[in-house]
């Protein structure tokens, strides 16, 4: 295996570590603000970190009007269309359902990189991803998770969350070919912090509450988790995923989401003092499984290079 192809391995690698741990950070900023401010502090902590790296010329970015229209479709896709509709989903659906959603997301994006980018899977891989996928179904159901057909509108806001990652995924993989990770994440972390911040404002100005705006980061626990979810979890995961998928298949990529899900259940252990039961680790085990059936058994051209990465 090369060099470069360690180096893909490794990021996506860090991208389930930083993912898993991102559930219990969430958790904990959750006890202080509400879902809407999270998400503008969190692009806003983002955005910041960013600016200051392409202002040291730190990372170098090129753009001009034509680009950027380029780049806009798939801000949109994500993470404006999936946190949209999985912050509004949740509001009609359960969380394990939506677990169980955003977990089947390898498939669609199986489905749609065969369609639109003529990406092939070999059996063995297509195995390897229902095995990966399974492994979260199964825990997510063993935990007492009932998944009610009855909360249609939130299943299929869910749906349309989970189906916008995998657009993101393959549309993503498209555009490596004429943009660099950095340029992809700098138009879609720009946009989402712009989006974010104006739909808080909003809603403080709507409920008067426009002062209370800031106050949670007086709360030392929340700024530390902002800061993770911002820097790591939503630029250092786009920077990451961006330049996995100028590396190797947007189909193989998507089962390192579900990765992090095993990160998630070592991390509520450790920091959180949860219990772990035998589902867990069968779980655990179909779903590393998966992940690595899914990369051994790729075609032996399915790693690229990516030319417009200097």
């Amino acid at each position: 295996m090369s060099k470069k192809n360690n180096m893909a391995y490794l990021a996506a690698m860090a991208y389930a570590f930083i993912t898993g741990l991102s559930f219990l950070f969430t958790k904990v900023s959750l006890n202080t603000a509400k879902p809407w401010d999270i998400l503008s502090h969190r692009f806003t902590a983002a955005y910041m970190g960013l600016l200051i790296a392409v202002i040291f010329q730190w990372v170098r970015v090129d753009f001009n009007k034509e680009r950027i229209k380029k780049l806009i479709p798939l801000a949109l896709l994500y993470p404006l269309s999936f946190f949209a509709f999985q912050t509004t989903g949740l509001q009609y659906a359960t969380s394990s359902e939506a677990a169980i959603l955003l977990a089947s997301s390898p498939i669609f994006t199986m489905i749609l990189s065969s369609s639109f980018l003529k990406e092939k899977n070999t059996i063995l891989q297509k195995i390897s991803i229902i095995i990966t996928v399974s492994g979260v179904i199964y825990i997510t159901l063993m935990k007492g998770a009932e998944f009610k057909l009855n909360n249609i509108l939130g299943i299929i806001l869910l749906l349309l969350s989970s189906l916008s990652i995998s657009g993101y995924s393959v549309w993503a993989r498209h555009l490596t070919k004429d943009f660099t990770s950095i340029e992809i994440s700098y138009i879609m972390i720009t946009i989402s912090f712009i989006v974010y911040n104006i739909i808080a404002i909003i809603r403080h100005m709507i409920n008067g509450t426009i002062s209370t705006f800031f106050l949670p980061f007086t709360n030392i626990t929340y700024l530390i988790s902002i800061l993770y979810l911002g820097i790591l979890s939503s630029l250092g995961t786009l920077l990451l995923t961006n330049y996995i998928l100028s590396k190797m298949e947007a189909s193989r990529m998507s089962v390192f989401s579900n990765l992090g899900t095993v990160i998630s259940i070592v991390a509520g252990v450790v920091f959180l003092n949860e219990n772990i039961f035998y589902f867990h680790i069968i779980g655990s085990i179909l779903i590393i499984g998966g992940v690595i059936g899914t990369n051994y058994f790729k075609k032996e051209d399915d790693m690229v290079e990516d030319k417009s990465i200097g």
